[in-house]
């Protein structure tokens, strides 16, 4: 598990158990429920470069769209919708990505 030691497995496991299903990610639960929400600038930053893959500063939608197994590797991907709406939340400048500034804000929330 990517997180493991930045997170306690068993929140990661409730918050993946909270959407489960195509169509039930909410960004803000699970950012609350796997303890993401109450991390330290340091740490949503930590976390930042777990979920950009490709090390490029940024969160594209096709990372988004994985954004669930950088906490378990067997979750499923989001739904194009879900992707979509995570994306908007985020993306506060409308460049199309997410950036770390804008990843620490929407995990905030």
């Amino acid at each position: 598990m990517a997180f493991a030691g930045v997170l306690a497995d068993a929140d990661v496991t409730a918050a993946l158990a909270g959407c489960k299903d195509a169509g039930t990610f909410n960004h803000s639960k699970f950012f609350k429920a796997c303890g993401l929400a109450a991390k330290t600038g340091d740490e949503l930053k930590k976390a930042f470069a777990i979920i950009d893959q490709d090390k490029s500063g940024f969160i594209e939608e096709d990372e988004l769209k994985l954004f669930l197994q950088n906490f378990k590797a067997d979750a499923r991907a989001l739904t194009d919708d879900e992707t979509k709406i995570f994306l908007k939340a985020g993306d506060s400048d409308g460049d199309g990505k997410i950036g770390v500034d804008e990843f620490s804000a929407v995990v905030k929330g």
